[in-house]
Protein backbone atom coordinates (compact mmCIF):
# COMPACT_ATOMS: atom_id res chain seq x y z
CA UNK A 1 0.00 0.00 0.00
CA UNK A 2 1.37 3.27 -0.94
CA UNK A 3 2.07 5.41 1.89
CA UNK A 4 1.06 9.24 1.88
CA UNK A 5 4.27 10.58 2.94
CA UNK A 6 6.59 8.09 0.30
CA UNK A 7 7.68 11.25 -1.61
CA UNK A 8 8.12 13.53 1.90
CA UNK A 9 11.64 14.67 3.62
CA UNK A 10 9.30 16.68 5.88
CA UNK A 11 11.28 16.67 9.31
CA UNK A 12 14.71 15.62 8.09
CA UNK A 13 18.53 16.82 7.75
CA UNK A 14 20.48 16.53 4.70
CA UNK A 15 23.75 17.09 3.43
CA UNK A 16 24.51 18.16 0.06
CA UNK A 17 27.74 18.82 -1.08
CA UNK A 18 28.98 21.27 -3.64
CA UNK A 19 25.49 23.12 -3.14
CA UNK A 20 27.05 26.38 -4.45
CA UNK A 21 25.59 25.77 -7.58
CA UNK A 22 24.67 23.79 -10.74
CA UNK A 23 23.65 20.47 -9.98
CA UNK A 24 24.48 20.49 -6.48
CA UNK A 25 21.84 23.64 -6.20
CA UNK A 26 19.53 22.23 -7.84
CA UNK A 27 19.57 19.42 -5.36
CA UNK A 28 19.55 21.74 -2.12
CA UNK A 29 16.25 23.29 -3.91
CA UNK A 30 14.71 20.30 -4.55
CA UNK A 31 15.36 18.40 -1.43
CA UNK A 32 14.00 21.50 0.27
CA UNK A 33 10.89 21.79 -1.51
CA UNK A 34 10.64 18.09 0.01
CA UNK A 35 10.67 19.54 3.31
CA UNK A 36 14.17 18.14 4.20
CA UNK A 37 16.94 21.08 6.24
CA UNK A 38 19.40 21.22 4.11
CA UNK A 39 22.99 21.55 4.96
CA UNK A 40 25.00 22.81 2.06
CA UNK A 41 29.06 21.78 2.12
CA UNK A 42 31.64 23.71 -0.33
CA UNK A 43 34.28 26.03 -0.61
CA UNK A 44 32.26 28.98 -2.59
CA UNK A 45 29.55 31.22 -0.99
CA UNK A 46 26.39 29.61 -0.86
CA UNK A 47 24.24 32.67 -0.45
CA UNK A 48 22.20 32.45 -3.81
CA UNK A 49 21.68 28.63 -2.72
CA UNK A 50 20.03 29.94 0.41
CA UNK A 51 17.81 32.41 -0.74
CA UNK A 52 16.51 29.90 -3.44
CA UNK A 53 15.47 27.76 -0.52
CA UNK A 54 14.45 30.80 1.40
CA UNK A 55 11.80 31.22 -1.67
CA UNK A 56 11.07 27.53 -1.78
CA UNK A 57 10.18 27.94 2.21
CA UNK A 58 13.02 25.66 3.27
CA UNK A 59 15.77 25.83 5.97
CA UNK A 60 19.13 26.25 4.58
CA UNK A 61 22.87 26.10 6.74
CA UNK A 62 26.28 26.68 4.86
CA UNK A 63 29.29 24.50 5.68
CA UNK A 64 32.39 26.08 4.10
CA UNK A 65 34.75 23.34 3.46
CA UNK A 66 37.08 22.72 0.83
CA UNK A 67 36.54 18.75 -0.29
CA UNK A 68 40.33 19.05 -1.94
CA UNK A 69 40.77 18.77 2.25
CA UNK A 70 39.79 15.50 2.63
CA UNK A 71 40.88 15.71 6.59
CA UNK A 72 38.69 19.10 6.37
CA UNK A 73 35.61 16.93 4.46
CA UNK A 74 35.22 13.79 7.19
CA UNK A 75 35.83 16.59 9.99
CA UNK A 76 32.80 18.47 8.89
CA UNK A 77 30.80 15.28 8.23
CA UNK A 78 31.71 14.34 11.81
CA UNK A 79 30.39 17.60 13.43
CA UNK A 80 27.17 17.63 11.61
CA UNK A 81 26.73 14.27 13.15
CA UNK A 82 27.58 15.67 16.64
CA UNK A 83 25.18 18.44 15.90
CA UNK A 84 22.15 16.18 15.24
CA UNK A 85 20.38 13.57 13.38
CA UNK A 86 22.00 13.97 9.53
CA UNK A 87 19.50 11.54 7.54
CA UNK A 88 20.84 11.72 4.71
CA UNK A 89 24.00 12.63 2.63
CA UNK A 90 24.27 13.65 -1.58
CA UNK A 91 28.09 13.61 -2.22
CA UNK A 92 27.89 15.55 -5.61
CA UNK A 93 30.52 18.43 -5.98
CA UNK A 94 32.84 17.66 -8.54
CA UNK A 95 35.11 19.18 -11.03
CA UNK A 96 36.50 18.52 -14.78
CA UNK A 97 40.00 19.01 -16.13
CA UNK A 98 39.75 18.88 -19.97
CA UNK A 99 43.21 18.05 -22.04
CA UNK A 100 44.28 15.08 -24.72
CA UNK A 101 45.64 12.09 -22.47
CA UNK A 102 49.48 12.53 -23.30
CA UNK A 103 49.17 15.79 -22.18
CA UNK A 104 46.85 15.62 -18.57
CA UNK A 105 49.16 16.94 -15.90
CA UNK A 106 50.07 15.38 -12.97
CA UNK A 107 48.23 18.24 -10.63
CA UNK A 108 44.83 17.66 -12.67
CA UNK A 109 44.75 14.24 -12.47
CA UNK A 110 45.10 14.64 -8.81
CA UNK A 111 43.04 17.40 -8.50
CA UNK A 112 40.20 15.79 -10.21
CA UNK A 113 40.73 11.92 -8.34
CA UNK A 114 40.68 14.12 -4.90
CA UNK A 115 37.47 15.73 -5.18
CA UNK A 116 35.78 13.43 -7.49
CA UNK A 117 36.48 10.49 -6.08
CA UNK A 118 38.51 10.33 -2.88
CA UNK A 119 36.34 12.21 -1.24
CA UNK A 120 32.93 10.77 -1.62
CA UNK A 121 34.81 7.46 -0.06
CA UNK A 122 35.90 9.17 2.99
CA UNK A 123 32.81 11.36 3.70
CA UNK A 124 30.73 8.65 2.79
CA UNK A 125 32.72 5.85 5.06
CA UNK A 126 32.67 9.15 8.11
CA UNK A 127 28.90 9.10 7.52
CA UNK A 128 28.60 5.18 7.22
CA UNK A 129 30.48 4.38 10.48
CA UNK A 130 28.45 6.86 12.33
CA UNK A 131 25.51 5.55 11.29
CA UNK A 132 26.74 1.81 12.26
CA UNK A 133 28.32 2.45 15.68
CA UNK A 134 24.91 4.28 16.57
CA UNK A 135 22.43 1.61 14.54
CA UNK A 136 20.93 4.35 12.66
CA UNK A 137 19.69 4.05 9.29
CA UNK A 138 20.55 6.80 6.41
CA UNK A 139 20.75 7.68 2.59
CA UNK A 140 23.75 8.00 0.07
CA UNK A 141 23.11 9.63 -3.25
CA UNK A 142 26.10 9.92 -5.14
CA UNK A 143 26.30 12.13 -8.69
CA UNK A 144 27.62 9.57 -11.48
CA UNK A 145 27.68 10.46 -15.05
CA UNK A 146 27.11 9.18 -18.67
CA UNK A 147 30.66 8.59 -18.36
CA UNK A 148 30.66 6.11 -15.43
CA UNK A 149 29.78 4.05 -18.47
CA UNK A 150 31.15 5.39 -21.50
CA UNK A 151 35.05 6.83 -21.97
CA UNK A 152 34.57 9.89 -23.99
CA UNK A 153 37.65 11.97 -24.90
CA UNK A 154 40.26 14.58 -23.48
CA UNK A 155 38.59 14.00 -19.45
CA UNK A 156 40.67 11.30 -18.70
CA UNK A 157 41.04 11.87 -14.83
CA UNK A 158 36.84 12.46 -14.81
CA UNK A 159 35.74 9.35 -16.54
CA UNK A 160 38.44 7.65 -14.39
CA UNK A 161 36.58 9.24 -11.55
CA UNK A 162 33.11 8.91 -12.47
CA UNK A 163 34.20 5.26 -13.07
CA UNK A 164 34.96 4.95 -9.58
CA UNK A 165 31.76 6.39 -8.16
CA UNK A 166 29.79 3.80 -9.92
CA UNK A 167 32.00 0.90 -8.32
CA UNK A 168 32.12 2.05 -4.81
CA UNK A 169 28.22 3.15 -5.15
CA UNK A 170 27.70 -0.42 -5.96
CA UNK A 171 30.21 -1.56 -3.25
CA UNK A 172 28.75 0.23 -0.47
CA UNK A 173 25.39 -0.84 -1.12
CA UNK A 174 26.23 -4.37 -0.76
CA UNK A 175 28.09 -3.73 2.78
CA UNK A 176 25.20 -1.72 4.16
CA UNK A 177 21.86 -2.44 2.67
CA UNK A 178 21.33 -5.19 5.27
CA UNK A 179 22.41 -2.34 7.64
CA UNK A 180 19.73 0.38 7.43
CA UNK A 181 21.98 2.32 4.84
CA UNK A 182 20.65 2.62 0.96
CA UNK A 183 23.27 3.92 -1.19
CA UNK A 184 22.51 4.62 -4.65
CA UNK A 185 23.52 6.87 -7.56
CA UNK A 186 22.21 9.37 -10.29
CA UNK A 187 24.29 9.63 -13.49
CA UNK A 188 23.58 12.74 -15.16
CA UNK A 189 23.92 13.40 -19.36
CA UNK A 190 23.98 16.59 -20.13
CA UNK A 191 23.45 19.62 -17.97
CA UNK A 192 23.41 23.13 -17.89
CA UNK A 193 26.21 23.79 -15.47
CA UNK A 194 29.72 25.62 -15.22
CA UNK A 195 31.29 22.28 -16.03
CA UNK A 196 29.12 22.44 -19.65
CA UNK A 197 29.10 25.88 -20.54
CA UNK A 198 32.44 25.33 -22.91
CA UNK A 199 30.59 22.62 -24.68
CA UNK A 200 27.41 24.88 -24.82
CA UNK A 201 29.38 28.02 -26.06
CA UNK A 202 30.49 25.97 -29.01
CA UNK A 203 27.92 25.67 -31.35
CA UNK A 204 28.99 22.91 -33.88
CA UNK A 205 29.36 20.66 -30.33
CA UNK A 206 26.59 21.60 -28.95
CA UNK A 207 24.16 21.09 -32.39
CA UNK A 208 26.00 17.71 -31.93
CA UNK A 209 25.12 16.72 -28.92
CA UNK A 210 21.44 17.41 -28.99
CA UNK A 211 21.12 15.36 -32.08
CA UNK A 212 22.26 12.39 -29.83
CA UNK A 213 19.76 13.34 -26.40
CA UNK A 214 16.35 12.10 -27.34
CA UNK A 215 14.29 14.75 -25.32
CA UNK A 216 16.32 17.62 -27.85
CA UNK A 217 17.49 19.98 -25.04
CA UNK A 218 20.03 19.98 -22.65
CA UNK A 219 19.07 19.07 -19.13
CA UNK A 220 18.58 21.27 -16.17
CA UNK A 221 19.71 21.22 -12.50
CA UNK A 222 16.53 20.47 -11.11
CA UNK A 223 15.79 17.67 -13.33
CA UNK A 224 18.26 15.70 -11.02
CA UNK A 225 16.84 17.49 -8.07
CA UNK A 226 13.94 15.82 -8.00
CA UNK A 227 15.31 12.51 -8.88
CA UNK A 228 17.70 12.74 -5.88
CA UNK A 229 14.62 13.50 -3.43
CA UNK A 230 13.51 10.25 -4.61
CA UNK A 231 16.47 8.31 -3.40
CA UNK A 232 16.25 9.68 -0.13
CA UNK A 233 12.57 9.79 0.47
CA UNK A 234 11.11 6.48 1.98
CA UNK A 235 9.79 5.36 -1.57
CA UNK A 236 13.35 4.16 -2.20
CA UNK A 237 13.41 2.49 1.03
CA UNK A 238 14.40 -1.35 -0.94
CA UNK A 239 16.16 0.72 -3.46
CA UNK A 240 19.40 -0.40 -3.10
CA UNK A 241 22.83 0.07 -5.29
CA UNK A 242 20.88 1.62 -7.91
CA UNK A 243 22.59 3.66 -10.81
CA UNK A 244 19.94 6.14 -12.25
CA UNK A 245 20.03 7.83 -15.86
CA UNK A 246 18.45 11.29 -15.56
CA UNK A 247 18.05 10.78 -19.82
CA UNK A 248 19.69 9.10 -22.47
CA UNK A 249 21.80 9.26 -25.50
CA UNK A 250 21.56 7.56 -28.82
CA UNK A 251 24.51 5.10 -29.06
CA UNK A 252 27.61 6.83 -30.04
CA UNK A 253 31.06 7.42 -29.22
CA UNK A 254 30.08 9.79 -26.53
CA UNK A 255 31.89 13.05 -27.01
CA UNK A 256 32.90 15.64 -24.36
Amino acid sequence: MSRPDAFSLAGRRIAVTGANTGIGQGIAVAVARAGAAVVGIGRSSMDETAQLVDSAGGSFTPATVDLADIPAGVACIEALMQDGPLDGLVNNAGIIRRADAVDLSQADWDDVIDINLKSVFRLSQAYGRTLLSRGQAGRIVNIASLLSFQGGIRVASYTASKHGVLGLTRLLANEWASRGINVNAIAPGYIETNNTEALRKDAARSKSILERIPAARWGRPDDIGDAVVFLLAPASSYVHGAVSYTHLTLPTILLV
